[in-house]
């Protein structure tokens, strides 16, 4: 009862899956057989994706889905989930580039946030933190404060309409919320919140207040696996992307333009070595330790409640200079995302900088393989 009155208050929306449907078979692709593989042992059992792209070029290098009925792509490209924890990059990005917060904000957190009847629990850690803290140890009370600061800041933006349109620029411009325009067919887009949105919605009008669940990636935000991918791409390159395509450019078929043009987002600069400090925290002493390794991994865990037990969600990418993967994995129904989602992309991570696993990791796949969530 719990969690279906938490989802119900956070304004989770339902999911929207595209039917069953295959990876193209038209012309080479740039899927690596040896990701594919290793993904689809870490996916049995399991619903869910794992996306992987190389940031310097946009090819999508793994793909993995599984349902009930088998592999289905619509999983990755068309399944609009809430994003949690994960897309605190995303706010962090956007908070530090609007000045709505600086790298020496902080903010106390004593188990989490409390407003009237409201609670909202926190992963114990010190207090207070700033935001490279907040990102390694996902503060949840630091960033629903921050972006119920940002809608409801008079001073800095002419009213609430402003505010929340100024933000869903920000994301659009890092992929979020629509269709990217992939090359595989069937791709949909999510939600980010905008003020038409908002005044439809919440016919009693809306705050900063009403809305603050987007703050930690939960309520009126949702996002599919690959623009998961999309954006930890955009941050390992500091700040731009090419659209992810799954085709390989051949003599006799070109890419098109549109997958080889830069696409640069919003956020300053600044605000990219902040996040990735935070994010390489994270797995120095945050929620993602279970990632750490002879390279440098940058990654951030969401854990995502609903109706049932949570999902599991990690983004990262390593190195972290001169990135060569970066990774989304999205498993329903997994639990917490530092618990089964980190490790699963930590073992594509190791499988692609290394060419292979270590017999300790191929132990942790094993025993990734035997966990069952449908």
């Amino acid at each position: 009862m719990r969690k279906i009155l938490l989802g119900w208050l956070l304004g989770l929306l339902p999911m929207c899956t595209a039917s069953a449907q295959q990876l193209p078979q038209d012309g080479p692709l740039t899927l690596r057989p040896m990701l594919q593989q290793l993904g689809q042992q870490l996916m049995k059992g399991k619903q869910g994706s794992i996306v992987a792209i190389r940031p310097s070029t946009g090819e999508i290098i793994c793909l993995v889905t599984n349902s009930p009925k088998g592999s289905d792509v619509g999983l990755a490209i068309a399944t609009a989930y809430a994003p949690g924890s994960t897309f605190k990059t995303a706010q962090a990005l956007t908070l530090l580039s609007e000045g709505v917060v600086d790298n020496q904000t902080t903010m106390a957190c004593h188990d989490g946030l409390t407003d009237g009847n409201i609670h909202v629990g926190c992963h114990k850690h010190a207090s207070p933190l700033n935001i490279e803290g907040a990102l390694a140890h996902s503060c949840n009370t630091w960033f629903l404060s921050a972006f119920a600061s940002m809608i409801n800041d008079g001073f800095m933006y002419e009213d609430k309409e402003e505010a929340i349109d100024t933000w869903r620029d920000y994301m659009r411009s890092m992929g979020l919320g629509g269709p990217l325009g992939i090359d595989i067919q069937g791709e949909k887009g999510g939600l980010l919140a905008n003020a038409a949105y908002l005044n439809r919605r919440y016919k009693d009008g809306w705050d900063g207040k009403t809305i603050m669940w987007a703050g930690m990636g939960q309520g009126d935000v949702t996002l599919t696996p690959m623009q998961l991918c999309n954006l930890a791409a955009t941050i390992a390159n500091r700040g731009f992307f090419y659209v992810p395509h799954i085709h390989q450019a051949t003599a006799q078929r070109p890419l098109p333009e549109r997958y080889t043009r830069k696409r640069q987002t919003k956020a300053d600069a600044s605000a990219y070595a902040t996040v990735i400090r935070g994010m390489r925290q994270a797995v120095e002493h945050g929620t993602c330790t279970a990632l750490r390794a002879p390279y440098s991994v940058c990654g951030k865990t969401g854990t995502i409640e609903n109706p049932g037990k949570d999902h599991s969600a990690f983004i990262g990418f390593a190195p972290m200079d001169n990135a060569q993967i970066a990774i989304a994995v999205y498993v329903e129904h997994g639990g917490f995302g530092a618990d089964l989602a980190a490790p699963m992309a930590g073992l594509i991570i190791e499988e692609y900088l290394k060419g292979s696993l270590t017999p300790n990791a191929e132990a942790r796949a094993k025993r990734i393989e035997r966990i069952r969530t449908l």
